[in-house]
């Protein structure tokens, strides 16, 4: 029944729209796609346990939302999603960046097989899901990478060595302030911004790093 959807329980339109609004992302279409993947995320975690989150208004906070505020540093052609679990953030990221090819890795197979039925079922044409570790990972390199939740600073680094293009940078989602992993940075790697957002509707603390190779 409709009414047992996530997306149609109390609050939960409201809140993205007006996530969506204070991310300057508003837009019916994203808002439907949203909300669908919202819904299918309820239905395959049900069965998979995918996220522990489950409660919809959380979901909206705490993934789409959330994934949501690193757009300012998401550039193409490809951008690559490093551990992308459930597909957070390279599902909300690739809906409203269409004309950016995005690439969600992650070595969990049940994960990744939502990853492909969400991208179908929501027509995301600019999805493709990679079953692999990053350190043997042969695709094609990317613009960006983004990492959300997956490591440390000096681990993420090491792992992108082989996915990103020349010039291209390492955007890394953190919670509160990486004071000593940004110290031990690998010897070739500057943090190029370190940066608080705020996640519509939470009080959680999050920075988004982003980091480069240094030109030799």
């Amino acid at each position: 029944m409709a009414t047992d959807r996530p997306s149609t329980a109390p609050g939960v339109s409201e809140a993205l729209r007006a996530g969506l609004a204070s991310l300057n992302l508003a837009g019916p279409e994203r808002e439907r796609r949203l909300l669908e993947l919202l819904d299918l995320l309820a239905e395959w975690n049900a069965r998979f346990n995918l996220t522990a989150i489950t409660e919809p208004v959380s979901v909206v906070h705490k993934h789409l939302l959330d994934s949501l505020t690193v757009q300012p540093w998401v550039n193409g052609p490809r951008v690559l999603d490093l551990g992308t679990g459930a597909g957070f953030p390279g599902l909300p990221l690739a809906i409203v960046n269409p004309a950016l090819e995005f690439v969600l890795m992650d070595s969990t197979a049940k994960k990744l097989a939502f990853v492909r039925e969400a991208a179908r079922t929501l027509g995301l044409d600019n999805v493709s899901a990679v079953h692999a570790r990053a350190e043997r990972y042969s695709g094609p390199r990317a613009a960006t990478v983004i990492a959300r939740a997956v490591g440390d600073l000096a681990r993420l680094c090491g792992w992108s060595e082989g996915l990103l293009a020349p010039g291209g940078s390492l955007v890394a989602m953190k919670g509160r302030y990486p004071g000593r992993e940004l110290k031990a940075l690998p010897r070739g790697w500057l943090a190029l911004l370190v940066q608080p957002v705020a996640v519509p509707g939470l009080d959680d603390p999050r920075h988004v790093v982003v980091l480069e190779r240094a030109v030799a």
